[in-house]
């Protein structure tokens, strides 16, 4: 077994988990410290979780259907998307690869990016043994091409709040991205930060995320709040939505 390396406590999903339902789509406001999918560390996932609460909320002995769409790192918080489809969860993976699923993140780091606004592009490669990616300038062998937007929105007692729109979606890309710029996410010791948090966790949120609704065709716009957490709330007024 892989060594965790996260505090874990187990809960169950419940309507306050919920940011977006409806017939084919559940939104959740991902804790970090959760795994999205089951892996070798036993840890309950949050797709089993969900997959619980929809069965109990709608009295489904057999279980419930529920497809991951997309994934958070397990030290992320935010919004996370699931279809309760077949129909939906085809419709939204075609999406994602067509890059019409927009989503906007929120980092906090120590160091003022320089410069304040701007465009990555990098190379990543995904060492999977020791779960690290490694950015590079140029295109290597193996490696996919990583690209984000960010601008810095903010300062306080000496934090900066970095908005992210990522581009593309690749392991660890904000992550590798933001400490390849100087400016590593706060408790992220794994990408350079010089501590990790005794929270667990990295000062990463997923915030909004907006597209067209795969069945429906109207759009939506879902709204992570940040943790409450006595760090986070700070700089909430500072975000979109």
């Amino acid at each position: 077994m892989a060594r965790p390396e996260y505090n874990y406590t187990s809960y169950d999903v419940t309507d306050k988990d919920v940011l977006y339902e409806d017939n084919h789509l559940i939104a959740i406001n991902k804790r970090a410290g959760d795994i999205v999918q089951v892996d070798d560390t036993g840890d309950e996932s949050l797709d089993e979780k969900v997959k619980k609460y929809i069965a109990k909320k709608y009295n489904k002995p057999n279980g419930a259907f529920l497809g991951v769409v997309h994934r958070l790192d397990r030290p992320v918080s935010g919004v996370i998307l699931f279809a309760k489809t077949s129909k939906a969860l085809e419709r939204i993976n075609k999406m994602f690869k067509a890059r019409e699923m927009h989503k906007t993140y929120y980092a906090v780091v120590r160091k003022k990016p320089y410069p304040e606004f701007g465009t990555l592009v990098h190379w990543l490669v995904k060492n999977p043994q020791k779960n690290v990616t490694k950015a590079h300038d140029k295109e290597v062998v193996g490696s996919s091409r990583s690209e984000l937007h960010y601008k810095l929105v903010g300062e306080l007692n000496g934090y900066y709040l970095i908005e992210v729109d990522p581009i593309t979606g690749r392991p660890h890309q904000i992550r590798v991205q933001l400490s390849t710029l100087g400016c590593p996410i706060v408790g992220d010791n794994k990408y350079g930060y010089p501590r990790g948090s005794l929270r667990k966790s990295i000062c990463l949120h997923a915030r909004l995320l907006t597209f067209t609704h795969p069945v429906k065709n109207e759009p939506i716009g879902i709204i992570a709040p940040v943790p409450r957490d006595g760090f986070w709330e700070k700089f909430e007024d500072m975000m979109v939505g």
